[in-house]
């Protein structure tokens, strides 16, 4: 068998790991690397490139006219220092933060790393919870916790709604457009382009200088996936103590600036920590991608990628399954994306070992050597990354090993190992929330992550940790015995690739194992063929879409080994899941329990003693 080749890339850090284990089983690892130095502020690196790469472009994002805005490391120092001086002369503090309720873009970057030069919290608020929700509830619970002593929109026309609706009358509105809404008339509202204007001065130079390791940079929400959004407290030693792990692990990174190009939103760890930090800690380039990993969304970002190349380049699965799907017929596209790129990495769900092999191909096709693809383990309380598994031989659900300053331990919980960490990245508390914050971490100091792993080889545990799932989603059959639902729910995720979007597992106090299945219907429509106008129960009870999904039910039938892992029946349900009803996170990620609560009438059709005929059975 001839081994791949895949493109040289420097990594270090999280390759090798001391391991001790105590009298009652519990683990501890560690990396054999030291964590080294790292600045007391996100923005010492900003000053230190102003002064060494002055004219490089720090950030860009294209215009309504389509032509890229850049902005140079200088010019982004400046725009910060005078952002920076307005927000010092309102007498902002953590009492009174910044929210800010619109997607990423140049002004929302400004103000981000502005407030953090002054030492003024903000948070930015899922994009969703302003313009898709219909009852604010998400946005009301966050504003209510922050009590925000400003805010800012790119387009007051369209948070309008959401602003008058959660936002208190008094306080201040900052806008890029539309601040002649009239639905803001009466407010305290400045243009942000306005405030540019303001020249730095005596107040931002005396607040940046009582910034330190710290000071809180910013406030992140959870996505609530379980239970209601927490602030996640953000120092500056967490976003810095990160950024060097990464630097430390993704160790190319020091030897050319980097060059990102990326839509992941910054309302989340992953895109706003640290995909954006990568950019700026190591002098590189961040090129905001206004597209999404959506049918209609991939057309910018494949435009995007066809003039710039990036040298590490983040997506969710399905963004890297549309991106290999269009480099088919697209060997421009192919070309320019591999022709400098040292390595790939997913979150947020599985990539699937088809989209994993499709990615291969396509890099051999253009440079005759694959390209690594790294995975790990983060969240949005440790800012966000803890392990990392940077091999040629990474699959799907590892996790790898500590990365420097993190120490790893691993508890025996209900037969399963859990996670935890302690490190400089690891978050202080939840903002104004003691009760969960002191039930967030153990007697040793260890925040509990809820996460279960296992050893990829429990011979070698140089080969690393695999997820396990989440713990609390576990449940038991009438029999006693166990599903392990996150390692299920990712294979039926796959194994159903690319017309399953998620699935919810159901079966507590039952004889068998059922799943709820929600279909990609765009996809179903575009693999066979049908028409747009094709409706959901349409598509779903096509003869071609129904035997899909029936072929998928026999073989989780057969490949099961017992009744916790092996499937006995699925319904695949026309109703996306509601955000509002807490079924979905703002990123996507299920809540399982509150799908079964507000779909329990569809539990009850799947386990009927006379099923219907839309509940599929495998055929035995």
């Amino acid at each position: 068998m001839t081994t791949a080749k895949y493109r040289d890339v420097k990594v270090g850090g999280c390759t090798a790991a001391l391991r001790s284990v105590d009298a009652a089983g519990v683990q501890h690892l560690h990396s054999t690397e030291r964590l080294q130095p790292f600045p007391a502020r996100l923005t010492d690196r900003l000053e230190e490139w102003a002064r060494h790469a002055p004219e490089r472009v720090q950030v860009a994002q294209r215009g309504a006219d389509g032509a890229w805005r850049r902005i140079t490391y200088a010019q982004m120092l400046d725009r910060v220092r005078r952002i920076g001086q307005a927000l010092a002369e309102r007498g902002l503090s953590a009492e009174r933060p910044i929210a800010i309720l619109s997607d990423n873009d140049l002004e929302h970057y400004t103000l981000a790393l502005a407030a953090q030069w002054v030492g003024v919290p903000y948070t930015p608020v899922s994009v969703a919870y302003s313009t898709v929700s219909q009852d604010f509830a998400k946005l009301k619970q966050i504003l209510g916790t922050l009590t925000p002593g400003l805010v800012f929109a790119a387009d007051g026309h369209a948070f309008r709604n959401a602003i008058a609706s959660v936002v208190p009358a008094d306080t201040e509105i900052w806008v890029t457009t539309g601040d002649d809404t009239p639905a803001l008339q009466g407010r305290k509202i400045a243009r942000f382009d306005a405030l540019l204007a303001t020249e730095p001065g005596d107040a931002e130079m005396e607040a940046h200088g009582h910034v330190g390791p710290d000071t809180i940079a910013k406030f992140l929400f959870t996505s609530g996936s379980t239970k209601q959004p927490k602030g996640v407290i953000n120092t500056q030693r967490m976003l810095c103590a990160n950024q060097q792990m990464l630097r430390q692990c993704f160790a190319f990174l020091a030897d050319e600036p980097p060059v990102l190009v990326d839509w992941l939103p910054w309302n989340h760890t992953f895109g706003g920590n640290h995909n954006v930090g990568i950019a700026l800690y190591n002098g590189g380039t961040l090129y905001i991608d206004d597209g999404k990993p959506t049918p209609k969304g991939m057309a910018a970002t494949l435009r995007n990628l066809r003039e710039i190349a990036p040298t590490i380049y983040f997506n969710v699965p399905k963004g890297f399954e549309e991106i290999a799907r269009a480099m088919d017929s697209d060997a421009a596209l192919r070309d320019r994306l591999f022709s400098r790129v040292k390595a790939f990495m997913f979150a947020g769900a599985g990539l699937s070992q088809a989209v994993w092999d499709h990615l291969d191909r396509h890099a051999e096709a253009a440079i005759g050597e694959r390209i690594c693809i790294f995975t790990g383990l983060g969240m949005t309380e440790t800012a966000p990354s803890c392990t990392f598994a940077l091999g040629t031989d990474v699959k799907s659900g590892d996790i790898g090993l500590p990365a420097p300053g993190v120490s790893v331990k691993l508890v025996p919980t209900d037969g399963k190992l859990e996670v935890r960490f302690k490190g400089p990245n690891v978050m202080p508390g939840y903002w104004r929330a003691p009760a969960e914050t002191a039930a967030a971490f153990d007697e040793e100091g260890y925040y509990r992550t809820g996460d279960a792993v296992l050893y990829a080889d429990d011979a070698d545990a140089q080969r690393g940790l695999r997820f396990d799932g989440r713990i609390a989603e576990d449940f038991k059959l009438s029999t006693g015995t166990f599903v392990n639902v996150g390692p299920l729910r990712m294979k039926i995720v796959l194994a159903g690739d690319p017309l399953v979007q998620d699935v919810v597992l159901a079966g507590l106090n039952r004889d068998d194992l059922g799943a709820l299945i929600f279909p990609r219907i765009d996809d179903a429509r575009r693999r066979f063929g049908l028409p747009e106008q094709a409706t959901p129960a349409q598509v779903l009870a096509h003869p071609e879409v129904r035997g899909f999904f029936q072929s998928l039910v026999d073989a989780l039938w057969h490949q099961g080994t017992g009744s916790a892992n092996r499937v006995a029946r699925a319904l695949l349900l026309e109703e996306p899941p509601h955000l509002d009803r807490g079924e979905v996170t703002d990123k996507g990620s299920i809540n399982q329990r509150a799908v079964l609560q507000h779909r329990a009438d569809l539990v009850e059709r799947l386990y009927a003693d006379a099923p219907d005929a839309q509940v599929i059975l495998p055929r035995r």
